[in-house]
């Protein structure tokens, strides 16, 4: 679809309907050139997918079918993602950036993600309680009704499938809104969801700015729980206007997470890791491995092998074979880290490498930006201490353990972090102390559908994927069975 064929239409109550706000602009940052126009949902369509969903939700066809069924419906949308896989990746790469290879791993990751909570659906019980007197006592779990998904233009395909493949399992009705920048995978999945026999108004797709869509599904009283994954000040945003209506969230928010490498590690495969954690998606991660932490004694070996690995990725078109990494997912997001970068430096900071904007002509039309390691800091630097959501590694050095779980610490995120050290029981201490939801050891950024994940602090509210990812979309009841006779 081109601009000149008008915006696409969004999916409410099984149907395409355009939306009554200005278009969408899908932009591509490799080249900036227009991909097309997408339909932007005012509150007359909040309305009328808020209608549908509750309707859906309400209706036998979906409140009756039983978890086999509800499962068989969740793996064949995986099956179809499966199918449709070069579509989902090629729509991915065009409206964020992110390199054909990782595009085409976030496909097979969001359809793995179906297929997860088909079985969690088909298999979760309920649980029979103990009793403290003449009755029979159970818990079981209901879901909300209608919620709403709002996700971010990151990773959208693994962010969509995150959110609506547990709030279907639970028996909801899901209203999703994909960020302004990413909407085609969203819209996408809704076709895919209906081809896969899921029961009109099931899954409704509303594209939108977050001012205007994402605010009126927050403040819509027929919705009755919000899943936000995004920055921090939009959630901090969210969950005030949320208490007003004890509104139940959950919130994946930021992260400024610490990378550590002891003087005993492997430093290849950690030097490897850094780069992984921090460039991979050009930084664009919420569990990016910002902050690196190097034990002093290693300071020099660990820079060196970091430095030649950052200077050696290749940055390039992201469906150019061999590329490594693309551009920024726009331009706006571009030229904030440039200003943060230079802001630094302007500072005292030392910009080891990076820093910039690459010399290839062939790129000089896209969000590019160079891998960045920037040292001559302390963890009180404003470089250090704020979420850049870009290519910036800010390296840092410590003295001992005490040292180093200060300075991690010390921070208002708490999403994820890394140790690297070949002694155990010194893992196990830190990835005790360290204040994160998710921490690796010698490994990074390694995630599963299956374990739980959220964070600490300022990085958000609640827990996503695991069997408890689908027990967020639902409610807890008691159910008492007197056996008196």
């Amino acid at each position: 679809m081109t601009p000149a064929d008008g915006p696409r239409p969004m999916l409410i109550g099984g149907q395409q309907v355009p939306g009554s706000l200005a278009p969408l602009v899908s932009i591509d940052p490799a080249t900036g050139a227009i991909n097309h126009l997408v339909g932007s949902a005012g509150p007359a369509e909040v309305d009328a997918a808020v209608a549908c969903a509750a309707a859906a939700a309400a209706h036998r066809s979906w409140s009756a079918l039983l978890p086999p069924q509800r499962a068989a419906l969740l793996h064949r949308i995986g099956e179809l993602m499966t199918r449709d896989a070069a579509l989902l990746a090629r729509l991915q790469r065009l409206e964020n950036g992110k390199v054909q290879a990782e595009c085409e791993a976030q496909v097979r990751s969001a359809a793995a993600t179906f297929r997860y909570y088909a079985a969690v659906c088909e298999t979760q019980g309920s649980e029979l309680t103990p009793a403290r007197g003449d009755y029979l006592s159970m818990t079981v779990h209901e879901p909300y009704g209608v919620v709403a998904a709002i996700t971010p233009w990151n990773s959208p395909l693994t962010m969509e499938a995150q959110k609506v493949a547990p709030a279907l399992a639970a028996g909801n009705a899901v209203l999703l809104k994909p960020s302004e920048l990413t909407p085609s995978t969203a819209l996408e999945l809704g076709r895919i969801a209906l081809e896969a026999g899921l029961p009109p108004g099931v899954l409704n797709v509303l594209p939108g700015r977050g001012a205007e869509t994402g605010a009126a599904l927050l403040a819509h009283p027929g919705v009755r729980m919000l899943s936000f994954t995004g920055g921090t000040a939009s959630g901090l945003r969210i969950a005030e206007a949320a208490a007003r209506r004890l509104l139940p969230v959950a919130l994946e928010l930021g992260g400024k997470s610490p990378h550590i490498v002891f003087e005993d590690a492997d430093l290849d495969a950690a030097a490897e890791a850094v780069c992984g954690g921090i460039f991979e998606g050009s930084g664009q991660s919420c569990v990016a491995g910002s902050r690196l932490f190097v034990q002093r004694s290693a300071w020099a070996g660990v820079l060196e092998r970091v430095l030649a690995r950052a200077r050696a990725l290749r940055v390039d078109l992201p469906d150019a074979p061999g590329a490594q990494m693309g551009p920024i997912a726009s331009f706006a997001h571009r030229d904030g880290i440039e200003r943060i970068v230079d802001a630094a430096r302007a500072g005292g900071a030392q910009v080891l490498a990076g820093g910039g904007r690459p010399e290839q002509a062939r790129l000089a039309r896209g969000a590019f930006y160079l891998p960045t390691v920037i040292a001559g800091i302390d963890n009180r630097a404003e470089v250090a201490r704020r979420e850049i959501f870009g290519p910036v590694l800010c390296a840092l050095p410590f003295d001992d353990e005490d040292d180093l779980v200060a300075q991690a610490n010390d921070s208002s995120y708490g999403l994820a972090a890394g140790i690297w050290t070949r002694d155990f029981p010194r893992a196990w201490r830190i990835a005790r102390a360290l204040q994160a939801g998710t921490v690796w050891i010698n490994t990074y950024k390694q995630l599963s559908i299956a374990t739980p994940f959220g964070g600490f602090k300022d990085s958000g509210l609640g827990r996503e994927k695991g069997i408890t990812g689908m027990r967020l979309y639902q409610q807890a009841k008691g159910i008492y069975v007197g056996l008196a006779r």
